[in-house]
């Protein structure tokens, strides 16, 4: 449904420790293998260890790892040297000015930042699917600094999504809860966010 909507990426999100959506790791793995060519598999992944994250891409076999947690300097290095053509999306939650410098440290080390929502501080961290937005005065200064692509996301849906695209100019959108009023991709709403996009 999203790709005959227009969707250029697919995400799959792994085990989380909050937010909807999680997918079984075999049925992401066969899911990735259904993917055309020309559309990006992200794969949503919570894990912070570099092994961990090498393993599991190499068991789903994802074109794209979209990291939702911190991971420890150097961590991209190594993931670009084991996984040559995998690209990586570091997500950044913006919580506040310091989100800002943290995005222009980490944008010289992956292919695009993706920002979001999340609190990775909470005891149960909320690493995406939150369905609130954040503030777009820091994402738009993060987009004007970082020299990578930047996606947005952080509660998205067909009302503000062009908003979003006009204050913030990224170069996508990233949207899970906001077309998900039961759990459910929505058709009507998918079809009115890409119409508003």
């Amino acid at each position: 449904m999203a790709i005959d909507a227009g969707a250029s990426a697919v995400g799959l999100v792994s085990a989380m420790p909050s937010g909807p959506g999680p997918i079984p790791e075999p049925l992401i793995a066969q899911i990735a293998g259904t993917i055309p060519p020309g559309i990006s598999s992200f794969l949503l992944t919570c894990k912070d260890e570099v092994d961990a994250i090498i393993d599991q891409q190499r068991r789903l076999r994802v074109n794209t790892i979209q990291i939702c947690d911190r991971v420890s300097p150097g961590s991209h290095r190594e993931l670009r040297e084991a996984l040559p053509g995998v690209a990586l999306v570091q997500v950044v939650h913006v919580t506040g000015p310091e989100s800002v410098d943290e995005a222009i440290e980490i944008a010289s080390q992956v292919d695009a930042v993706l920002l979001d929502s999340g609190n990775q501080s909470l005891a149960i961290k909320e690493l995406g699917g939150t369905g609130r937005t954040h503030d777009w005065t820091l994402s738009r200064k993060i987009r004007e600094a970082i020299d990578v692509p930047l996606y947005l996301a952080g509660g998205l849906n067909p009302q503000n999504v062009a908003t979003a695209i006009r204050e913030v100019q990224p170069f996508g959108v990233d949207v899970c809860s906001g077309l998900r009023p039961n759990g459910h991709l929505d058709p009507e709403k998918l079809k009115a966010f890409f119409t508003q996009i």
